[in-house]
């Protein structure tokens, strides 16, 4: 009794499949991985960071959807004060430091950016964050003159971001 089936890697994975797959699960998937429990799951969550801790830049941290990934600020003093905040709220080298906001937008894992710096600053900013493709809260003025007002809404729209002022 001769058995004429020449061994494939086709046979072998569709032989072994029914084991692989019993194998490959995970035994115990942790509830706030799923979202359950009253927690948010890691895909529903806002990956932000703060360019200037000026005025309220706090207001998105006590959030479940919210996760700080990095606070910016030209001050050391400041930065330093809000990369420990962040972190005792989220747990240890979980936030970032920075001096240039630029440094923030170029980060690929930030979905959106929290805006709280000197007025001036604004327009600027938000108009570098929307070709980054950032999400943007922005404290306000927004700007200082029409024309800056006008950079903002055409950029924010050419980007196709949510923008909040």
């Amino acid at each position: 009794m001769s058995v004429n089936h020449p061994a494939t890697r086709r046979r072998f994975l569709q032989s072994s499949c029914g084991a692989a797959a019993v194998l490959a699960l995970p035994r115990w998937v942790p509830a706030s991985a799923l979202g359950r429990d009253g927690t948010t799951a890691p895909s529903n969550r806002i990956q932000m960071a703060a360019i200037g801790l000026g005025f309220a830049w706090q207001m998105f941290t006590g959030r479940d959807d919210v996760r700080y990934l990095a606070v910016c600020d030209v001050r050391q003093e400041r930065r330093e004060a809000g990369q420990a905040y962040i972190e005792q709220r989220q747990g240890p080298g979980t936030c970032a430091a920075y001096n240039d906001f630029r440094e923030v937008l170029s980060r690929d894992d930030i979905d959106a950016v929290y805006i709280a710096t000197p007025d001036h600053w604004h327009a600027v900013i938000t108009v570098a964050a929307a070709r980054a493709g950032k999400h943007i809260y922005c404290q306000k003025p927004l700007s200082r003159t029409i024309a800056e007002g006008r950079a903002v809404v055409e950029s924010v729209r050419r980007h196709g971001i949510v923008f909040q002022h």
